[in-house]
């Protein structure tokens, strides 16, 4: 084997060491010491990959495009919303409430209203039947956002409902995520049962470089909502999917997936529609015609609902501080549920420290994992969190718990489709509610009831047998989830 000439050697050796030295100039800024320090390594370790990975998805951030029309979509619902009158207000909120709300509205734009009614659909083809039954209501339009939309047995009366509702002339307006639909099965399927209904469909979040649209490849528009005549609205964690994906992988293992629906009416229905159009818009340029988020009408029930929408279009991780704000503000629990729980240093610090203020922490999540560098992730965590005292209750398999939720003492409550870790808080875009109301937290309290029973506790006795094998690959799935 020929040695290389003296020049190429020390041609190498400077290009080398100026990759890193621009690496340590470039990689940290305005980025968290943790993912600065896993990009590091990333390029010092493996420089060629490294780079390469760094600069298709190192920067989170959406095009500055599509930024500029999310603060144009900010500045006019702000607007709007300061004519409106958003309902009455419930009495006596604690005193950490209405700063927490100034906090959601100064980044989200969306105000917290009164006057709602929302309540939970925990099973699964209720929720997709409920849908259905609402969208047959219809008079004005339907708007329909999922991460993951397919026509198939589960969602037949889902999509039928939409056809009826088209064939009746009524506007039907479909988001759904590019990425997560484009190689799954059934999307030529579903994508002719949307054309032949004659709906308004688009992908969001494309990546067609050929059409200028070039962003990081691994965004996602998370986002579970429906909306009917700006009147009823549902959210959550829920896919418009059969509960096995229509994987085969899934079908294969017997998996399913256990989610979670909020039905809401009232005021914050509007706030709901005004996240769809501003994703319709961030895909279209355009605002559909005869659409008014400023008609409000008074809920069924007097909860205080705000909608706090987040993602890499907004300057902060809006989801990620209001989580720490209500795990700060806990008195008495803490009740978590995550199918994905992978939290940052500010996050495992306010879980850790609500502990020792003398507060009861209880996490639930999945016994098995769908997603193998997550899934080990997560379990890199499970000991610094059963050292502190938090109770971790495991969902049996071949089932995920696919909700996503937090509450906290009795009265507030957080429901939507973001997770607790990294890429929730930094690359999709996602929805949460904000739910003040004893009533609405009852029936979490039930939910939750219900998963404990069926869960088992995991002790950190049981923990500290894991075998060498799964520690190492979790601590390197660990290393890997900073990489944002």
């Amino acid at each position: 084997m020929q040695a290389w000439p003296w020049w190429a050697v020390l041609a190498y050796v400077i290009v080398d060491i100026t990759v890193r030295i621009v690496a340590v100039v470039i990689v940290p800024r305005n980025r968290k010491p943790t993912s600065a320090m896993a990009w590091l390594l990333a390029i010092f370790f493996i420089p060629v990959l490294g780079v390469l990975l760094f600069l298709l998805i190192g920067n989170p951030k959406l095009p500055r495009a599509r930024r500029r029309k999310q603060e144009r979509i900010n500045a006019y619902i702000t607007d709007s919303a300061s004519h409106l009158n958003f309902g009455t207000l419930r009495p006596n909120a604690p005193e950490w409430f209405p700063p927490l709300v100034v906090m959601n509205q100064h980044l989200g734009a969306l105000p917290l209203s009164g006057d709602n009614g929302a309540h939970l659909i925990s099973d699964y083809q209720e929720s997709l039947d409920a849908m259905a039954d609402e969208i047959r209501t219809a008079q004005d339009y339907v708007h329909v956002e999922f991460y993951i939309l397919q026509a198939d047995v589960s969602t037949d009366n889902f999509f039928r409902a939409m056809e009826e509702v088209a064939a009746r002339g009524i506007p039907v307006r479909v988001l759904m995520d590019y990425w997560a639909n484009r190689w799954k099965p059934r999307y030529r399927e579903t994508l002719r049962r949307l054309d032949d209904m004659g709906a308004d469909w688009h992908v969001m979040l494309p990546v067609r470089p050929l059409r200028g649209r070039i962003q990081r490849p691994d965004l996602r528009n998370h986002r579970k909502l429906l909306v009917i005549d700006g009147r009823v609205g549902f959210l959550g964690s829920q896919n418009i999917t059969d509960s096995s994906y229509n994987l085969p992988k899934n079908i294969r293992q017997g998996l399913h997936w256990v989610d979670l629906m909020v039905r809401v009416d009232g005021p914050v229905v509007s706030s709901l529609n005004a996240v769809f159009l501003s994703d319709y818009y961030a895909e279209t340029d355009r605002v559909p015609e005869g659409i008014d988020i400023t008609r409000v009408e008074s809920g069924e029930g007097d909860l205080d609902c705000q909608v706090v929408p987040s993602g890499p279009g907004f300057e902060a991780e809006n989801n990620l501080r209001l989580f720490l704000g209500l795990l700060y503000a806990a008195n008495d629990r803490i009740m978590m549920v995550s199918p994905y729980f992978v939290p940052d240093e500010a996050l495992l610090l306010a879980v850790t420290a609500a502990v020792d203020r003398g507060v009861k922490v209880e996490l639930f999540v999945s016994e098995q994992g769908d997603q193998a560098m997550v899934y080990h992730a997560q379990r890199s965590y499970y000991e610094a969190l059963l050292r502190a005292g938090v109770r971790i209750w495991m969902y049996p398999k071949p089932y995920i718990l696919h909700t996503k939720s937090l509450t906290i003492d009795d009265q507030v409550a957080v429901i939507g489709s973001s997770n607790m870790d990294m890429r929730s808080f930094g690359l999709n875009m996602e929805v949460s509610m904000l739910v003040r109301g004893e009533e609405f937290v009852d029936e979490m309290r039930v939910l939750e009831d219900e998963y404990r029973a069926l869960s088992r506790e995991l002790t950190l006795d049981e923990w500290m047998q894991q075998p060498l094998r799964s520690t190492v690959l979790d601590n390197l799935a660990r290393l890997t989830s900073a990489l944002q």
